[in-house]
């Protein structure tokens, strides 16, 4: 029993060790995340500059997570809220890439597990419903097909992924839901792009008929989208 309390003390240290590496990675996370949100609420703005400081600064501190945690406490860097926070980086720096018309990045090329890159893909899939909705007010329904094309090839890709969620990190659930999304999009796209035709037609039509007067312009005849619920 003499080596009772030197035992003590060293699993102190040990629990000091972890408290203070947990609170630093809570702190980062919470960080990444604020930037990550950041950096996509940026990119629906057109603000470049701005969505890539934040992206810069969410780079810095997904780094940072894994130089701290990797090697020394391989638990903390793959708890809830840690992984979390990298899920949000790889949504982040996807849904600007695509938006931009940038190539895809790579788990390799982000340094994330593989489960977390494609938690984060398939979240990507409700901004880029975000934003094709925004380029469908715009008029803008080419983009919008564009977007809805990635939308079609990650979830294309996302069912393929039929592995136990104890692998995935519950993929299983994220392509359920991006299913949705994906449906309710090329609905809203399908409905807006007839209206387009059924404008030009009728623009058409009134031309061809002596008397008639075209539709004025900004006249839509497709009812207003809803909001962005996602």
């Amino acid at each position: 029993m003499d080596k009772l309390e030197q035992i003590a003390e060293q699993i102190r240290q040990t629990f000091e060790a972890r408290t203070a590496a947990r609170d630093q990675a809570l702190a980062q996370a919470r960080a990444l995340t604020r930037n990550c949100s950041m950096a996509i609420r940026a990119v629906h703005r057109d603000e470049t500059d701005t969505m890539q400081s934040h992206l810069d600064e969410a780079e810095k501190l997904a780094r940072s997570l894994k130089e701290a945690l990797y090697g020394t406490f391989p638990d903390l860097y793959y708890a809830g809220y840690t992984q979390d926070a990298l899920k949000e980086f790889a949504e982040a720096t996807i849904t600007c890439a695509l938006v931009r018309q940038q190539a895809l990045p790579t788990p390799v090329q982000l340094d994330l597990p593989s489960f977390t890159y494609l938690n984060g893909l398939a979240e990507s899939i409700g901004e880029m419903r975000r934003r094709a909705l925004d380029m469908l007010r715009q008029g803008n329904s080419a983009e919008a097909e564009r977007l809805l094309g990635h939308m079609d090839d990650i979830f294309s890709i996302l069912v393929t992924m039929d592995y136990p969620d104890a692998v995935t990190n519950g993929l299983r659930r994220q392509t359920d839901v991006a299913r949705s999304i994906l449906e309710r999009t090329r609905g809203d796209l399908t409905f807006s792009l007839r209206g387009e035709q059924l404008e030009r037609s009728l623009s058409r039509l009134a031309g061809e008929i002596p008397g008639a007067s075209p539709l004025p312009d900004g006249t839509h005849l497709a009812p207003p989208l809803p909001p962005d619920e996602d």
